[in-house]
Order: structure tokens, then C-alpha cells, then sequence
């Protein structure tokens, strides 16, 4: 009994594993686990093999003995029970066996746990923050040092909704990348804005949570030039499955490059935030803007009639909110508002927050006239 159980739980952890990780990169293998593109994720892939040899044999010496014994032992055939009720050999037997399959299994799984938690001496560190339904990035230390961005899905909203065909990498493509050197080592710091996430990248052998209030880091490196992907694998709230995450993997030389490019990016729109904060907009400019905006990160609660969701998402279209004081609405809309499924959206720019909030009053059935301008999101902050 005790070999039989061993061997079920053996092959429920090891399918498990094996299922979930393969749905993930379903378009590297429909049944094994992604190649294996980093030291720890050839780790986790050998042992995996092993694993389901192990419980392969174990599968087959319970079955086998079992199936023999029903055919050869039944009554139809005349043969009659042993009188017995108690043997310690067997008693041994079956106790000692199971233990010794969990420590040869147990040992390697151990080793490779250890590893994964050594964050040590990393050439790198990214920090990254998990929102509602994005990741920000910021690299901190080592070259590309003072980038940043967020990170959110690219997939068209016709894919999602069945009005376009699905494309190669549906639900796992982003607007921007994780960029890193090949042979580096890479620290990721992981903390959350509103509920817990998970960074998940299963070639690259790299998985961790990312929790409120909580700083956890985890670490890889990438053996081979590439794309990556994964994606949040916690249930983060009602777009959860629209969290993927790219991992690009480039050579020095390509990846000093984009190093460069970014940071002239990075220089260029700090610059042009301090325009945008002295310029005045149009109405019509703010919500033509505002109306992009929103699609990309309120549409989907409030819906894009603003009618939200009864029940789950307050309704935009006639809110008393949106209807009222400016100050009001500016605020709901950087901080949020704790214990709803608000999150805060500080992180987007003023413009983009002065076009959404201007669209959003003049939009559907609401006609304040009211025009939110950079300045004044720059002034709310302050």
C-alpha cells in the first residue's frame, strides 16, 4: 500500500508539473517542457526526466505485480487465499524501498533549489513591478542602469474578442521587452502594486511571486540568444490571463546598442514631459489621446461603453464621480482606491492621465466640458 501511494503522489507532482508547464510554451512542445535555456531550467528539465522514469518503473512494478496476481490468484481458476495476516519483512520491505525512492529523488530536487535561491554576485539587477495587468521594469545596476518602462500585452483587442484571427504568440506578446545580455547573470527583484503576481518564464527556469509590501528577488542566466516568453501565473484579477511576460536575450554587442537607444529614448521623453507640462491641449487633442488610453488600460473593466461591469466595475457613463469635482476624479485615478478593484494608475504620465481623465468626462453621456491639462496632473502631484 505504501509503495502504491508513494508512486501516485510521485506521478501527480511530476504531471503537474509537467501539464502546467507545457500549456505555458505550447508553441515550443504539446507534451515535454520547453528547451531548457538556462543552467537551473536544464536542472529542473533533467530532473523532471527522471522523475517520470522513476515513476514509470514504479508504475509498472506495482501494476504488473497487482494484474499478475488478480489473473493467476483468482478463484476461477481454483486457487485458494492464504491464511495470513501479518509479515515484517514485507512490513520493512515496503517502508524502507519508498524511502530510499524519495531521497534520490529529493536529493538533486534539493541541490537545484539551493541554486535557484543564490542571488549572489549577479552582473545585473531589474527590478520589476507587478500591476494590474502589466509589469514595470527598472534596471537598477549593471549596464542600462536608469531604464525604465512598462511592460504591457500587445495581442490586438480583435484577437481577444474573436473578430481577427489568433496570431503566432496570442496572449504572450508585449509592447516592450525584457532586454539582457547572453552569459550574464540576472537578478530580478520582484515586489507588486496591487494584488500578487508571479513572474514566470519556464525556459529560462524562473519563477517567483510578486507580493505587495514585500521585496523577493530570483535569478538567471540565459545561455542562448533569444525570445522567451511566459507570463503571471497567479490569479491577479479578471484580466489575469493578459499578463505575459518577454524575456529577450541578446549578444553584448546588439545588447549595448539597445542599452544606448534607450537611454536617448528615456532622455528624449523626459524632455518632452517637461513640454507636455507648458503646453495647452485642446479639447478635442486630449480626447482623441484620452480615448486611446483608455482603451488600453480601463476598457477592459469599465468596457468600452463605460457601462462597466454591475457588480464588479462601477460604471463610468452618468458617474457621479466623473460628473463631479475634477480634483476628485484626478485623484481616484493616480491613487486609487484601497480595498476595490481600482488600482492606481500614478505610474502613466500626465499627459496620458490628463487626456483619459478629459475623455472620460466628455465622453458616452458625459458632457462637463471639463479640460484636465498635463499641468495640472504635475501640480497634483507636487
Amino acid at each position: 500500500m505504501r509503495s502504491k501511494s508513494v508512486a501516485t503522489l510521485a506521478g501527480v507532482s511530476a504531471l503537474a508539473l509537467y501539464s502546467s508547464m507545457s500549456i505555458a510554451a505550447g508553441e515550443q512542445s504539446k507534451y515535454n517542457l520547453p528547451e531548457p535555456q538556462s543552467v537551473i531550467a536544464q536542472d529542473i528539465y533533467d530532473q523532471h526526466i527522471m522523475l517520470m522514469w522513476i515513476c514509470l518503473v514504479i508504475f509498472i512494478g506495482v501494476f504488473g505485480v497487482m494484474f499478475y496476481s488478480v489473473l493467476k490468484h483468482r478463484k476461477s481458476v481454483g486457487y485458494k487465499a492464504a491464511n495470513f495476516h501479518h509479515s515484517t519483512t514485507v512490513e520493512i520491505i515496503w517502508t524502507v524501498i519508498p524511502c530510499l525512492i524519495l531521497v534520490v529523488m529529493a536529493w538533486p530536487a534539493t541541490k537545484t533549489v539551493i541554486a535557484m535561491k543564490d542571488t549572489s554576485s549577479p552582473d545585473m539587477t531589474i527590478k520589476a513591478t507587478g500591476y494590474q495587468w502589466m509589469w514595470g521594469y527598472d534596471y537598477l545596476q549593471g549596464e542600462g542602469e536608469g531604464i525604465s518602462f512598462f511592460s504591457k500585452l500587445s495581442t490586438p483587442r480583435d484577437q481577444i474578442e474573436n473578430r481577427a484571427p489568433k496570431g503566432e504568440n496570442y496572449l504572450l506578446e508585449v509592447d516592450n521587452h525584457v532586454v539582457v545580455p547572453v552569459g550574464k547573470k540576472v537578478r530580478i527583484i520582484l515586489t507588486a502594486n496591487d494584488v500578487i503576481h508571479a513572474w514566470w518564464v519556464p525556459a529560462l527556469g524562473i519563477k517567483q511571486d510578486a507580493i505587495p509590501g514585500f521585496i523577493r528577488d530570483t535569478w538567471f542566466t540565459a545561455d542562448t540568444a533569444g525570445v522567451y516568453r511566459g507570463q503571471c501565473a497567479e490569479l491577479c484579477g479578471k484580466d489575469h490571463g493578459f499578463m505575459p511576460i518577454v524575456v529577450e536575450v541578446m549578444e553584448e554587442d546588439d545588447y549595448a546598442q539597445w542599452v544606448a537607444a534607450q537611454l536617448n529614448e528615456t532622455e528624449a521623453a523626459a524632455e518632452q514631459a517637461e513640454v507636455d507640462a507648458d503646453t495647452e491641449f485642446t479639447l478635442d487633442e486630449l480626447s482623441e489621446k484620452g480615448e486611446q488610453v483608455y482603451a488600453a488600460h480601463c476598457a477592459a473593466c469599465h468596457q468600452p461603453n463605460g457601462q462597466g461591469i454591475p457588480g464588479a466595475f462601477s460604471a463610468l457613463d452618468g458617474s457621479e464621480l466623473v460628473n463631479g469635482p475634477v480634483e476628485g476624479h484626478i485623484e481616484i485615478v493616480i491613487d486609487g482606491k484601497a480595498n476595490t478593484a481600482m488600482t492606481p494608475f500614478g505610474h502613466l504620465s500626465d499627459l496620458d492621465l490628463a487626456a483619459v481623465i478629459t475623455y472620460e468626462r466628455n465622453a458616452w453621456s458625459n458632457e462637463t466640458g471639463d479640460i484636465v491639462q498635463p499641468s495640472d496632473i504635475k501640480d497634483f502631484r507636487n
